[in-house]
């Protein structure tokens, strides 16, 4: 049952502002405004966000009292770091003795380039008492006289020891500087790497403060009380009080919302998702049920911002096709946006009359080998969408859609030109741009260990059906294009889950240790607004890096859909079975709680052990959880704590690599408790009993336990 309530996602783009509403309840798309995005107006893209969201309000028949959550994700802190658009910092290096030496070689990033020919401005002081207060004036009276408009305070082991770059901090935020500590942006070691990541945060926070500012005055004013969210560059959206501390967690963000509404919206939990525009596909991996997430590399150097995992190929709806020599020998990078060309099939048959093909050089600097038909109408660019209308890959509504037959019309003189037909010469330019996406796609499934049978392609973005259709066809993958692939961003940050990532480097962690990293995750998103009742945390232990990281998500508001369209049990069968890749008939249902059902079956092999791979599917048919070979009990949240200490004792694998526990997962109420980070037993248990930790003790749990080879 729909109720007036509403989520609002707001995508703020280089040209156009995207916003949608959801309904709050059923999660379902109820209105869509495109407005171009208003970089020139004294507010900024402020005013482009009111718009849009005054238009979608009068679109759907809402007021802004029915809005219970907003967020909005941008690309302006991207665009001033390509752009080379940032505030001078002022970076106050602290230490004595060894410590000084450290500290002073800092000085040495105001030589990383931003933009060609365009360094990052900063100005070095150096404090070597940072208790010494006429010390610390000077040394920010003498950065600001460089021009610093920003400060960063940083001193070697400030990770264990902050107080000398917050007595720093304090000193100026007490002449209005805004200030970054290093120890704030990251509690990982490696003074240099932690320093350049706040330092980086630094150039771009006066900017994103200012757009803060008017972005809440101006929300406020419109009348919607619901906090601000902005996305997050992991996948998740945090507090504008978050963002005003840590304004580089939006870089890169652009990628991320599509990625958030493909795992939201789509379900997916095994795959990729490829979101083309015009110019170019970003591809992303989901891993049960995850966005992968790495630290990214700015500036040329590794960071410690953990960002999404996205790899950029120059191929989209409007890449160009390359000829030469009566061939196709290539497709992209130029599109016809920048060639300034309209495309070939949404032009009319009369446009194209007495169409022929001749190469043009778009660009100064490119090949002349770009084809192009002039025709009646003018000069218009043969492109990825033309040829995917012509092979009838567009699906009936598709953003990108036009008449097959015009399409057709539009690559006749290219297949002439080509010496064959139209089916032929379409299927040539779509293998010459998908190659470039498949080489992409094929090493993200190597680093991601993803199986071919089970990793789906999700095409999103408006030139999606020029891309993923082709690519799944060549490939044999299950591909399909999301539900209103042209708004896939705006509704991610609608329906985006507020995210934190605790990271500490705590050599021989203990339980207690590891459970204070999970602690001190989930309260901070706690203290953003997620629902304490629904807040789900990911811990992971590196033991090679002895890096313990904890993942917190959570909801705004605990979620109940609607659930009138929910799978039946055949239907959740049928999908186990397609998963596992084996008749529905020799497929067992194992265990079950109200949200998920696990079914198995058995592999047998004659010279090694059998294998027993498991599947969940969740209440709408989808798979949510992979296991090649897994074991699966089911027992109450009373007796767990005896069940699974027997379950990792008899799984704990010892070898020349040390002891590795299980990969355990627990499915608790509507919840799948991923621990499969964790490879110390002890720790391991300690996480499952705080799993359990306040639930009743008949309730029901199902433990899935993978042997870690």
């Amino acid at each position: 049952m729909n109720t007036h309530r509403i989520r609002v996602g707001i995508d703020v783009g280089g040209t156009f502002t995207d916003a949608v509403a959801v309904d709050a309840t059923t999660l379902q798309l109820l209105g869509q405004v495109k407005v171009p995005t208003s970089h020139h107006h004294e507010d900024g893209v402020a005013h482009g966000i009111v718009e849009a969201l005054d238009r979608l309000l009068e679109q759907t028949g809402h007021t802004p009292e029915d809005v219970t959550f907003l967020a909005h994700g941008t690309t302006q802190a991207t665009n001033a770091l390509l752009e080379g658009d940032v505030a001078t910092v002022g970076l106050v290096g602290i230490g004595t003795g060894p410590g000084a030496t450290l500290t002073r070689r800092l000085a040495a990033f105001r030589k990383l380039e931003l933009t060609p020919g365009k360094r990052l401005p900063l100005a070095y002081a150096h404090v070597a008492d940072p208790d010494d207060a006429p010390a610390v004036g000077a040394a920010l009276d003498a950065v600001v006289r460089e021009g610093a408009e920003v400060v960063v305070a940083s001193q070697p082991f400030s990770v264990d020891r902050p107080e000398g770059e917050e007595a720093v901090a304090l000193a100026a935020r007490e002449r209005g500087l805004p200030t970054t500590a290093a120890h704030d942006i990251t509690s990982l070691y490696g003074l240099h790497k932690r320093t350049r990541t706040a330092v980086v945060n630094a150039a771009i926070l006066p900017r994103m403060l200012a757009t803060a500012d008017l972005v809440d005055a101006s929300i406020t004013k419109a009348g919607v009380s619901a906090p601000l969210m902005v996305m997050r560059c992991d996948g998740g959206v945090m507090s504008l009080d978050e963002m005003r501390r840590r304004p580089l967690l939006t870089v890169l963000s652009g990628p991320a919302a599509g990625v958030a509404g493909a795992l939201m919206q789509e379900r997916v939990s095994e795959g990729l998702f490829l979101e083309t525009g015009g110019t170019s596909t970003d591809i992303s991996v989901v891993r049960r049920g995850k966005v992968a997430v790495r630290h990214a590399t700015m500036l040329g150097r590794s960071s410690y911002l953990s960002a999404l995992d996205v790899r950029t190929v120059g191929v989209g709806g409007g890449s160009m096709v390359r000829i030469d020599g009566g061939r196709v020998v290539g497709v992209g990078p130029r599109s016809a946006h920048i060639a300034g060309l309209p495309y070939a099939c949404f032009a009319s048959a009369e446009d194209l009359r007495d169409a022929r093909v001749t190469t043009i050089r778009p660009m100064a600097d490119d090949p002349a080998d770009y084809a192009v038909l002039d025709a009646a109408g003018g000069r218009f660019a043969i492109t990825m969408t033309c040829a995917a209308n012509a092979l009838g890959r567009v699906p009936e509504g598709d953003f990108a859609r036009c008449d097959q037959e015009v399409a057709r019309a539009a690559l006749a003189p290219l297949a002439a030109a080509l010496g064959t037909d139209v089916a032929t010469a379409a299927t040539k330019l779509l293998n010459a741009g998908t190659d470039q996406v498949k080489s992409v796609v094929e090493s993200m499934m190597r680093d991601y260990r993803l199986e071919k049978d089970t990793a789906v392609l999700v095409g999103g973005g408006g030139g999606a059906a020029s891309v993923t259709p082709h690519l799944a066809a060549v490939t044999g993958q299950e591909g399909r294009i999301a539900r209103h692939n042209e708004v896939i961003s705006p509704i991610g940050v609608a329906l985006a889950l507020i995210r934190e990532q605790v990271e500490r480097i705590i050599p021989g962690a203990g339980q207690e240790q590891i459970l204070a990293v999970r602690a001190e995750a989930e309260a901070a998103v706690i203290a953003q607004g997620a629902a304490a009742d629904g807040v789900e945390v990911e811990v992971t232990v590196d033991p090679q890096t002895s890096t313990v990281r904890a993942v917190a998500t959570g909801a705004t508001e605990l979620r109940t859909q609607d659930r009138a369209h929910r799978a039946d049990e055949a239907d959740r069968l049928r999908a186990a079975a397609t998963s596992l890749r084996t008749d529905p008939a020799s497929v067992r249902v194992l265990a079950g709680t109200p949200a998920h059902t696990v079914y198995g079956t058995e592999v047998r092999r004659r010279f090694r052990a059998d294998r027993h791979p498991v599947r969940v599917v969740d209440a709408d048919g989808v798979v949510r959880l992979h296991a090649p070979d897994a074991q699966v009990e089911t027992t109450t949240v009373g007796r767990a704590p005896e069940v699974l200490a027997g379950l990792v004792k008899e799984a704990t694998s010892y070898g020349d690599g040390g002891v590795r526990a299980p990969a355990l997962r627990l499915l608790l109420g509507s919840r799948i408790a991923d621990l499969s980070g964790v490879l110390d037993p002890d720790p391991l248990l300690a996480l499952a009993r705080s799993e359990l930790r306040s639930r009743a003790a008949d309730e029901p749990v199902v433990a899935v336990v993978e042997v870690r080879s």
